[in-house]
C-alpha cells in the first residue's frame, strides 16, 4: 500500500522551518504602468547566488486583463495543513491565488511543472465573486486548515462593510462569505490567526471609496481610516472583541502574529498619527487573568523635518517626513521584528524576544521621499522599502517599493521608480544591503514578494 506523504514544504513547527532548503526563486506581483493598455504581471526572480542569473527576472507571466492592481497573494495551501484537524493535509503549495485590489478579479497560478514558467489555470471574474460573497476590492489571501480566506475592502459599489470571503482548497470556487456574526467589525484589511487559540484577528484601512483616489488629507485629519483591530471566534466566526488605538493612529495594516502557537500576542503598525506624523507598532495578547485580548503600543518612529521645497504637495505644510510604515514582518523564531518606512526610506530591525520592550538593533536607508538613499548598484533610488519579506531562516529580507498606485503617485510625484533589493541580516542582529541583489523594472512597480516553498508571513503552524 503506498504512502501518501505530505507537501516537503509544510513543516509542524516554526523551529523546523527554520531549517528549510534554502529560497532559489522569488515571485513578485508588478503594477503595468507603462500606458500601453497591457495586463500587471507575476514576475519570477532568481534569489540563487550560485546562479549566473542570480539578481534577474527569469520568469514573467502577465494576467488576463489589464486594471487588476495586483497586490497582495498568497499560496493556496501552507503548513496548517499538518494541523490535527486539517481536513486535507495531502494538499500541495503548488498554486498561487493572485486577486487585483481594484479589480477584484482573481488569478488562480500553477507553478508546479515550472516554477519559471507559471501558468494561469483559473480566472475568477468580479461578478462571480460579488454574487457569490457580496465583496469587492480583495486584499489579503491566507491558506488555512479548511480553506483559502482572502480578505475584501468592501462592497462592489466602494462602500462597507469589509470583510473575509473563503475560497475551495481544491476547486478555489468562491464558497461565500465568512462572518456568522460581525459585531462592531465595518473597516477591513488584513487578516490572520492564532490557530492554538482558535482566534482571528483582522485590521483597518478604509473603504474602497476611501483609498482609491490616494491619501485624503480631511479623511486623515478627522481620523476617520482605521484605528482598530478585531478578535474572532476563528471556528464559530464569530466577532469577540474590538481594540482600539489611541485617537489619531491611523490606518491599522499589517498582522503579524507570533508564529509558536502557543504564544497568544502580535504586533500591528499604525502607518501615521495626524497629531504627530509618527508611525508606532503595537503588541497585541491576550490575558489569562480577563479572559480578554488587549493591545499596547511598543514601538514609536517619528518624522524627519525637512525642507518644504523638497517635499510633494501633500506634506509641504507639515515640513517633515512621516516615516509611513506600511509593512512589517516578524522573523520565525519570534525574535525579531522588521518595519519599512516608506516614507523616510528606512528598513528598521527590532529584538523583540521581549515583545513588550523591544531594542533597535539594525537599520539601513534606500530610496526615501527626501533622502534618496543609493543602493551599491544604483545612484540614487526613489520609492522606499515597502513590502518585505523575510526568508524562513531569518538571514535575508527582499523588499519592494510600490504602495498603490494612487499613494505612489501623491507621494512620490516625480514617478515613482520599480525596484527590488535584499537586506541581509546577522543571527544576532543587524543589517546590511547585499551589494549584488537589485532588481530594477522599467515601466512596472512591483509589490508583494512570495520566496520558493514558502517565507516569514506565508505559513501558520499549529506546533511550538
Amino acid at each position: 500500500m503506498a504512502t501518501v506523504r505530505p507537501d516537503p514544504t509544510f513543516y509542524p513547527s516554526p523551529k523546523l522551518a527554520m531549517h528549510a532548503p534554502r529560497e532559489q526563486l522569488g515571485d513578485v506581483v508588478t503594477l503595468n504602468t507603462n500606458g500601453d493598455g497591457r495586463p500587471d504581471a507575476l514576475v519570477v526572480m532568481d534569489l540563487d547566488p550560485g546562479s549566473p542569473t542570480y539578481s534577474q527576472v527569469v520568469g514573467r507571466l502577465e494576467m488576463s486583463k489589464a486594471g487588476d492592481e495586483l497586490h497582495h497573494f498568497g499560496w493556496n495551501a501552507c503548513s496548517s495543513a499538518l494541523c490535527p484537524y486539517a481536513p486535507d493535509p495531502n494538499v500541495e503549495r503548488r498554486y498561487l491565488i493572485v486577486p487585483g485590489l481594484r479589480s477584484s478579479r482573481i488569478h488562480v497560478i500553477d507553478t508546479k511543472p515550472d516554477p519559471r514558467s507559471p501558468k494561469i489555470v483559473k480566472v475568477i471574474e468580479p461578478a462571480e465573486v460579488a454574487r457569490r460573497s457580496g465583496y469587492s476590492r480583495l486584499h489579503t489571501v491566507h491558506c488555512a486548515p479548511d480553506g483559502i480566506y482572502v480578505s475584501a475592502l468592501g462592497n462592489p459599489e466602494g462602500d462597507g462593510p469589509g470583510g473575509v470571503l473563503v475560497l475551495d482548497h481544491n476547486t478555489f470556487d468562491v464558497r461565500g462569505p465568512w462572518e456568522a456574526d460581525r459585531g462592531s467589525q465595518y473597516l477591513a484589511y488584513d487578516i490572520w490567526w492564532h490557530l492554538g487559540y482558535d482566534t482571528m484577528i483582522s485590521s483597518e484601512w478604509g473603504t474602497p471609496k476611501m483609498i482609491e483616489s490616494g491619501l485624503d488629507p480631511e479623511l486623515l485629519i478627522a481620523g476617520r481610516y482605521g484605528r482598530s483591530i478585531h478578535l474572532w471566534d476563528l471556528r464559530h466566526r464569530k466577532h469577540l472583541q474590538k481594540l482600539e488605538m489611541d485617537e489619531g493612529e491611523q490606518m491599522v495594516l499589517e498582522l503579524r502574529p507570533a508564529h509558536d502557537p502557543t504564544k497568544p500576542y502580535g504586533f500591528v503598525n499604525a502607518v501615521i498619527s495626524n497629531k504627530t506624523l509618527a508611525s508606532s507598532i503595537w503588541v497585541w495578547y491576550y490575558t489569562e487573568d480577563t479572559g480578554k485580548w488587549a493591545i499596547r503600543k511598543v514601538i514609536d518612529i517619528p518624522a524627519e523635518p525637512a525642507d518644504p521645497a523638497l517635499l510633494p504637495p501633500a506634506l509641504k505644510p507639515f515640513g517633515a517626513v512621516p516615516p509611513l510604515v506600511t509593512d512589517i514582518n516578524l522573523s520565525l523564531d519570534d525574535r525579531f521584528l522588521y518595519a519599512s518606512c516608506w516614507g523616510t526610506g528606512q528598513l528598521q530591525q527590532y529584538d523583540v524576544g521581549d515583545p513588550f520592550n523591544p531594542r533597535l538593533t539594525g537599520e539601513v536607508r534606500l530610496g526615501g521621499i527626501v533622502s534618496h538613499a543609493s543602493h551599491p548598484k544604483s545612484s540614487s533610488l526613489n520609492g522606499g522599502p515597502q513590502m518585505l519579506e523575510v526568508s524562513r531562516d531569518g538571514r535575508r529580507i527582499y523588499v519592494s517599493n510600490s504602495l498603490y498606485r494612487t499613494w505612489d503617485d501623491q507621494l512620490y510625484p516625480e514617478g515613482l521608480r520599480g525596484w527590488v533589493a535584499k537586506i541581509d541580516a546577522s543571527p544576532d542582529g543587524g543589517l546590511a544591503i547585499d551589494p549584488d541583489f537589485l532588481v530594477e523594472f522599467q515601466g512596472e512597480r512591483p509589490h508583494q514578494i512570495r520566496l520558493s516553498g514558502g517565507d516569514a508571513s506565508s505559513d501558520s503552524f499549529c506546533y511550538p
